[in-house]
């Protein structure tokens, strides 16, 4: 499928353009979250810093230009534990903007921060003499007088933490959820969810707990949460048994007993030793309507109904050719891998990621496929990203598919080092942003 059938093209590209090989792990980008307008692009690496891109207005096309770049977390040490915290960003959340400021949240396995990100004028003293038609007396003898006078010297874009949420997870922090009173938001960890007011920073309200009285009794674990985009007391989270539960904060403080379990029957036929790994949930996403739920676990993209949690009203199968080769996968720890998923403004196409740098969008009903390679070669050779270049051809003909209607790439040709995990969608615009190891791909 070529750029001018599918219309998606890659139109910018940050990061390390050349095939230098000594990436640090520090570069690898971590997080990628558009703001609510899609003005603003954030990204997040595993060194901890948090890179902030603008629209470029001066440009045609949706392009970004370079806005800040801060230190979010250090690494740590917990000595009562002896085990080092990461400074490593998990995820990125933007709060909706009230003023010329912004705020967003950031996080690694144990601390969240707020931060606010603001144009800040610097200015220099200078001492100028009194005019002669100053009013203040100058003295008879001696020099004339000097008065210091504050003057701009320049503009320039700070980052300060307002708030540290600390100390409230004792396992990896794995999501975090701003409310849509814009008032709390939620963080998630391997078996609780916190629910927080964002300008409380010294206490929050434990909403989820899955954790047994006896560890050696623990059969799940929390892999995902978000908050309904309308509905400021609903709320979703997944588990690594691939389950989506909906839960209601109005029925009880702790929403253990959900009200809605999103899951499919496993057909016993099919089970195997891989089966509970490659049916645990990585990434759930509301519609922005909030009307429909997108799940990712290793093999398959689903969509579910809010409203028929029996089934979900469309299966994509993203990586059915790998069934045949999931102990290797299991071996070389990519079956492990957690691929993020992502709705578009309009609701009608989803996006996830795949290996040798490809990503997917599909149409909400699973006809389409439009396979983009986030590849930076291209931008030093002059091909054009979004080909086949390491790819095999795609096949619409049932005999290449499947019974599944998966698209069939050549195994041989796929790269499991090269893989994308983190993108996210304009709320408003076909415009998406991939990254691909210590590379920002937009594609528009």
């Amino acid at each position: 499928m070529t750029e001018d059938e599918h219309g998606w093209k890659c139109v910018q590209c940050f990061g390390d353009k050349g095939d230098a090989d000594d990436i640090t792990d520090a570069d690898l980008i971590t997080a990628v979250e558009f703001d609510p307008t899609g003005d603003y692009l954030a990204t997040g690496d595993r060194g901890g810093r948090v890179v902030l891109f603008e629209r470029n207005d001066d440009k045609q096309g949706c392009e970004y230009k370079f806005h800040t770049e801060f230190q979010s977390h250090e690494a740590e040490f917990d000595y009562l534990k002896s085990l080092e915290i990461e400074e490593k960003i998990n995820k990125i959340k933007w709060c909706k903007r009230q003023n010329s400021a912004h705020f967003l949240l950031s996080t690694n396995d144990k601390t969240i921060k707020l931060w606010k990100v603001f144009e800040k004028s610097l200015k220099v003293v200078a001492e100028n003499n009194i005019p002669s038609t100053s009013s203040v007396p100058l003295p008879q003898n001696g020099p004339a007088l000097r008065i210091p006078k504050l003057m701009h010297h320049d503009t320039i874009i700070a980052a300060v933490p307002r708030r540290v949420y600390a100390n409230a997870h004792t396992y990896h922090i794995n999501s975090i959820s701003i409310n849509s009173d814009s008032e709390t938001y939620l963080s998630g960890d391997d078996l609780r969810i916190n629910l927080w007011n964002l300008d409380i920073s010294d206490q929050s309200f434990n909403i989820v707990d899955i954790k047994p009285a006896n560890m050696e009794e623990l059969t799940e674990v929390i892999t995902a949460a978000e908050f309904h985009p309308v509905h400021c007391n609903m709320f979703i989270y997944s588990s690594s048994k691939g389950a989506i539960k909906l839960s209601d904060m109005r029925a009880s403080a702790l929403c253990d007993q959900q009200a809605k379990v999103y899951q499919e029957p496993e057909d016993p036929a099919s089970r195997s030793f891989f089966s509970e790994i490659i049916s645990s949930v990585s990434d759930v996403k509301f519609s922005q309507d909030g009307r429909y739920i997108l799940s990712r676990d290793y093999l398959t993209l689903k969509i579910w109904d809010i409203n028929m949690d029996n089934k979900p009203v469309e299966t994509i199968y993203i990586h059915d050719q790998l069934r045949s080769r999931l102990c290797d996968l299991y071996e070389n720890d990519c079956i492990f891998d957690k691929f993020e998923c992502t709705f578009s403004g309009d609701g009608k196409s989803v996006l996830t990621g795949s290996y040798s740098n490809t990503f997917h969008i599909y149409d909400s009903e699973g006809k389409t496929d439009v396979p983009l390679q986030a590849d930076k070669g291209a931008f030093k050779t002059g091909r054009r990203p979004g080909g086949k270049q390491k790819l095999a051809a795609v096949s619409r003909d049932k005999d290449n598919s499947g019974e599944n209607g998966a698209f069939s790439f050549g195994l041989d040709e796929l790269n499991f080092s090269k893989k994308i995990l983190h993108a996210s969608w304009h709320p408003q615009e076909n415009t998406v942003a991939v990254a691909a190891a210590n590379n920002l791909f937009v594609f528009k």
